[in-house]
């Protein structure tokens, strides 16, 4: 990445860069910090990943998307570099995807160009491509055991790894961490003397009321409390992720708070798709990206507190590198019936028949049903819950990929999915 980054002028150099790592978290708080930001007149590059219909939905600008002839002129221009990078490799190991990805991104951004990059860590930290930069503030979202044969097999080896986002001088923004995870990104920031912001002591959520479409916060922030705040997501956790989102914007504003205004314009305008999203009425369709236990067990606690389901059938297609009993264990608490299914083209994706395998031991056999692709399973799942009666709902998730298809088949690919 270095290499490419130097024949590329070192594109990763031109702006200021927010880098956004964590287990769960990262692609909504990512989101909440650009539409702050635009909010302030910025004009902000983000790079996201994985994308949930288009892949240009990895890079956006002004919070839309790169069109596609920029994206395709961007790839013209970088494939020469590319290739000399790739004919010197040690070993013969080539540029991945994501690491080209990246540097397209980092491009886009020097060539725009943007006030401010807000990039999100695709996986680790330390080791991620995202992280040739030495960025101006670093927000680690909640950690979590995820990615065990990569990344450490505790929460403190993750943390470290995930620590190194972290760099001299720099401005540390942590979200509320388990004891160990803590420990570990608090000596980081004083070895490499980052200013350090924490969740609890120094910003975080107040109060919440559920709102129609969402939730009214009231947040602790640099210039003390601010209220009557509306964020048009539902759940606890994206509340939490909303403060978070406050605290790394005044972060990057050099510890100065926003003003109310623009905290409330920012919040309100977001749009995250496919986080609890409602995409269908008759019966409800939700869809979101959860894809561990610990993203499941937030999206249980607020499905249950925004919706009414008295029946609730699941949609569930999952990787076979993820923690897949632990996430269908917490899953087996709201859902009646879990139709299970594949994700096309991935072979990293578990077939509807290995996952519901493990889904009839936890669930038992009986409350599980297979469908060959996600349109089926789509239209299995409405079946039942029409069948259940009012008050029946379905839930669409264990997967990004598995929320991305699902998204294109209900909404379409031309709607706004990276907002």
């Amino acid at each position: 990445m270095r290499a490419l980054a130097d024949l590329l002028g070192n594109p990763e150099k031109s702006c200021p860069v927010i880098l956004i790592t964590g287990t769960n978290g990262k692609g909504s708080t990512a989101i909440m910090i650009d539409a702050l930001l635009r909010a302030m007149g910025l004009r902000v590059g983000r790079f996201s990943s994985p994308h949930l219909v288009n892949l240009t939905e990895r890079i956006s600008i002004d919070g839309e998307p790169i069109a596609d002839e920029v994206f395709d002129d961007l790839v013209e221009q970088l494939r020469p570099m590319i290739e000399l990078v790739d004919a010197q490799a040690i070993d013969g190991i080539s540029l991945t995807f994501f690491e080209v990805m990246t540097a397209l991104a980092y491009a886009a951004f020097a060539d725009a160009p943007v006030d401010v990059a807000v990039v999100e860590v695709g996986m680790g930290g330390e080791w991620d491509a995202t992280n040739i930069v030495d960025a101006e503030v670093a927000v680690v979202c909640p950690i979590d055991l995820d990615h065990t044969d990569l990344l450490g097999e505790t929460i403190a080896e993750i943390a470290a790894e995930k620590a190194g986002i972290i760099k001299a001088d720099s401005r540390a923004v942590l979200a509320a961490q388990s004891a160990p995870a803590a420990e570990v990104l608090l000596a980081r920031c004083a070895e490499v003397g980052a200013e350090v912001r924490r969740e609890g002591p120094e910003f975080g959520l107040i109060d919440r009321l559920p709102a129609v479409g969402g939730q009214m916060l009231r947040l602790e922030t640099a210039d003390g409390p601010l209220g009557e705040l509306i964020l048009p997501l539902f759940g606890e956790h994206m509340a939490r992720n909303a403060a978070l989102a406050v605290a790394a914007a005044e972060a990057f504003l050099g510890g100065r708070a926003l003003p109310p205004e623009v905290v409330a314009a920012g919040l309100e305008a977001v749009r995250a798709p496919a986080r609890l999203e409602v995409v269908r009425r008759s019966p409800t369709v939700v869809l979101d990206t959860c894809h561990n236990p610990h993203g499941a067990r937030a999206t249980v606690a607020a499905i249950t507190e925004a919706f009414d389901f008295q029946t609730l059938i699941g949609v569930v297609a999952m990787m076979a590198d993820k923690d897949v009993a632990g996430v269908l264990a917490v899953f087996d608490e709201v859902m009646t019936t879990v139709v299970c299914t594949g994700i096309t083209g991935s072979s990293r994706a578990l077939s509807a028949d290995a996952l519901a395998r493990p889904a009839a031991e936890v669930f038992g056999a009986q409350r599980v049903r297979i469908a060959e692709d996600m349109s089926a399973a789509i239209e299995a799942a409405v079946a039942l819950a029409d069948e259940a009666g009012p008050g029946s709902g379905v839930l669409i998730a264990g997967s990004v990929y598995a929320a991305g298809e699902a998204r294109a088949l209900l909404v379409g690919s031309g709607s706004d999915a990276s907002q």
